[in-house]
């Protein structure tokens, strides 16, 4: 199956001609031949590329670590400066702006609520909206596909750079309809078109697209780390290790002193849908416990339409706090720009959460707890579905 991106469609339309152009992008905006948006915009001959802006990570993707900023800089290879939006600003400035007037978003999403690319798009829109520039954002593919929406709603007052908007942890939305979604029904009223991709279907996962997997991010590896990432993203607030510092993050996780085979066993018995724990013992190169053995499970997905990332995160979190609670901690802020709330409870979007796996109930139980706020969401992100 052939995908048209967006980024393919819309260098194909009359929609930039005689425009300046900013670019929001990093190593993942390629075409289907590999090209970078960056490389196709500095060779466009009906417009001008006048500046590249990076989300976290930064334009290159080349700061592994969370919560390090990246520095501003000029790119000889594209003549054009590039600004980092996950810096001293995590939005456009008037001077960043200055000579342009057409900002293009081109970035990977993974299709959960926590990852911040989607808030550097936000606060794009609402930059633009201040210094009066047209925003065009090129559809991708949501790799974890546009179905399944899954896991506990944003409360109001926890709002952070892991969730600005009440939506769920996997919200089964792709990039642009998320971007009509902050635009519209949250207010932003920036001047927006979005260029939709041709051939996708929601059902789609990544695999199924044609579309070259590039590292959205340097512990995003594989679309097997994202398929995940919706419930194991939740090990960042927590001292368990979400298997950063090792070639499968998200998908190993575990702890010291946990004895891999028992726990795995555990969570066999478990019967959780479409997923398999194997016993694994890892040590991480960096990052949490780095240098120390590990015991704990990868997360092997059988069936990637009956698996439920958020409930088997949760499960997981609330099984090796039962197997080690003398070891195990919620982490403390700071966490992405916010320095009083507990990490987990701004990943989850809530501090219900960690209130309920701290008072035992079990996980089912609190996946029923989403089921409403669910429901609501998807009568509002009905409106906005393009394919």
């Amino acid at each position: 199956m052939h995908v048209a991106l967006g980024s393919e469609r819309l260098l194909a339309s009359s929609l930039l001609d005689g425009k300046r152009i900013g670019i929001v992008c990093n190593p993942a905006s390629v075409d289907h031949e590999y090209a970078h948006i960056a490389d196709r915009l500095a060779r466009f001959p009906r417009a001008e590329l006048t500046a590249i802006f990076g989300p976290q990570h930064g334009f290159r993707s080349d700061v592994q670590e969370n919560m390090i900023e990246t520095g501003h800089g000029t790119d000889a290879m594209r003549r054009a400066p590039v600004y980092s939006l996950y810096s001293e600003t995590r939005r456009p400035t008037a001077e960043m702006l200055r000579g342009v007037d057409v900002l293009v978003i081109d970035l990977q999403d993974v299709g959960t609520r926590i990852y911040t690319y989607i808030y550097t798009m936000a606060y794009c829109l609402m930059a633009a909206r201040q210094h009066s520039v047209q925003v065009i954002v090129c559809d991708r593919p949501n790799p974890i596909g546009g179905v399944a929406v899954e896991g506990p709603m944003l409360e109001p007052g926890f709002e952070s750079f892991v969730g600005l908007y009440p939506i769920p942890m996997r919200h089964g939305l792709t990039l642009g309809e998320l971007a009509r979604l902050f635009n519209d029904h949250f207010g932003i009223g920036a001047e927006l078109d979005v260029v939709a991709m041709e051939g996708w279907r929601r059902d789609m996962y990544h695999d199924e697209t044609g579309v070259p997997w590039v590292m959205p991010s340097p512990n995003m590896p594989t679309l097997d780390s994202a398929i995940v990432y919706p419930g194991t993203v939740l090990f960042e607030g927590t001292s368990l290790s979400e298997g950063r510092g090792t070639t499968r993050p998200f998908e190993l996780v575990g702890a010291p002193g946990v004895v891999a085979e028992r726990f795995a066993d555990r969570m066999n018995e478990r019967q959780l849908p479409g997923v398999f724990f194997r016993p694994a013992v890892f040590e991480p190169t960096f990052h949490k416990h780095a240098a120390r053995t590990c015991g704990g499970c990868q997360i092997h997905v059988r069936n990637r339409d009956q698996f439920r990332p958020v409930l088997t995160g949760v499960s997981l979190v609330a099984a090796f706090r039962a197997e080690d609670p003398g070891g195990f901690a919620w982490r403390d802020p700071p966490y992405e720009y916010e320095y009083q709330k507990l990490p987990f409870d701004i990943l989850a979007g809530t501090s219900g959460l960690r209130e309920q796996i701290e008072a035992g109930t079990p996980a089912e139980q609190i996946a029923r707890a989403w089921e409403e706020g669910v429901a609501a969401f998807e009568r509002v992100r009905q409106r906005f579905l393009m394919y």
